[in-house]
Parts: C-alpha cells; sequence; structure tokens
C-alpha cells in the first residue's frame, strides 16, 4: 500500500507517496499536478518540469523533433481508409 507524507499542513507544498514498487510521487497541493522518480529529489525534478509545462512554459513540438524521437511528423488522419471488422 502507498503512504504519503505532506511537506506543509496550509495548503501549499509537496506531498510524497511512497508507491509500493518502491518509486515517489510528488504532488503540489495548490494546483494538484504531480509526477514521480526514483527518489525524492529526482520526483521534484520532474515535478518543476510539470509544474512549468502546466502553466504554459515549454515550447510547441516541432516536426524536427519528431524526426528525432523516430516519431512520423505526417499528421494522422481523421478517419481511417477502412474500420476493423470489429467496429463496423
Amino acid at each position: 500500500m502507498a503512504s504519503a507524507t505532506r511537506d506543509a499542513p496550509d495548503g501549499e507544498g509537496v506531498e510524497f507517496i511512497h508507491e509500493d514498487d518502491g518509486s515517489i510521487t510528488a504532488k503540489d497541493i495548490e494546483t494538484g499536478v504531480a509526477s514521480f522518480g526514483d527518489t525524492k529529489a529526482e520526483a521534484l525534478r520532474m515535478l518543476a518540469e510539470a509544474i512549468e509545462l502546466h502553466e504554459g512554459g515549454g515550447r510547441p513540438v516541432t516536426d524536427e523533433d519528431l524526426e528525432e524521437w523516430g516519431l512520423d511528423p505526417d499528421p494522422v488522419p481523421d478517419e481511417p481508409k477502412e474500420l476493423p471488422d470489429f467496429m463496423k
């Protein structure tokens, strides 16, 4: 069973949740945004990035980013050409 600890009782701060698999989830109490890592420090770093993105930070993904990650930058059509049998 996961357990949680809060660093601040006033509605601000971070709640750490120690997961059964050994990872640690860090949840911002004010926004509800959460992320995880193998340590508290890693979970906090990931949480900081998640909050930045949640608040509109970061930059849009480009076609070059997708290609670098091995993904096809061409848009997916709205509807498949033919539905699979189980969807007919």
